[in-house]
């Protein structure tokens, strides 16, 4: 959620995981967005998952599985955003606009990482 836009360019909210979710034809209630937002444990489906899943662009064996696979791209995404928010950095549009590599991103949090 933290790294990849809605398809409005804005941060994930329920209107719009819902409406991707039911493109897949599934429906994610409000309760559950809300429990999955506040990280507290619910019993999810598979099914569920797989939705969520193909909302976010990851593979379903990412929120399957244990030590699912994560593309190198969200990745590296992830990465630079811990580092953001260790350096206090609260905003980098290029980030979400899928115009930098994986690469680049990494270096950008090393950088990050050595300044804090």
């Amino acid at each position: 959620m933290d790294t990849i836009p809605a398809e409005n360019g804005k941060p994930f909210d329920y209107p719009a995981v819902r409406d991707a979710a039911q493109a897949q034809g599934f429906y994610v209630s409000k309760e559950q967005w809300d429990l999955l937002k506040a990280g507290k444990e619910q019993a999810l489906s598979e099914e569920l998952l797989r939705a969520l899943a193909g909302v976010f662009g990851v593979s379903p064996e990412y929120l399957l599985e244990e030590d699912g696979p994560l593309s190198e791209r969200v990745e590296a995404e992830l990465i630079l955003l811990r580092s953001m928010r260790r350096a206090g950095v609260r905003n980098f549009r290029a980030c979400q606009s899928g115009q930098i590599d994986a690469a680049t991103l990494r270096e950008i949090a090393r950088i990050l990482d050595e300044l804090g």
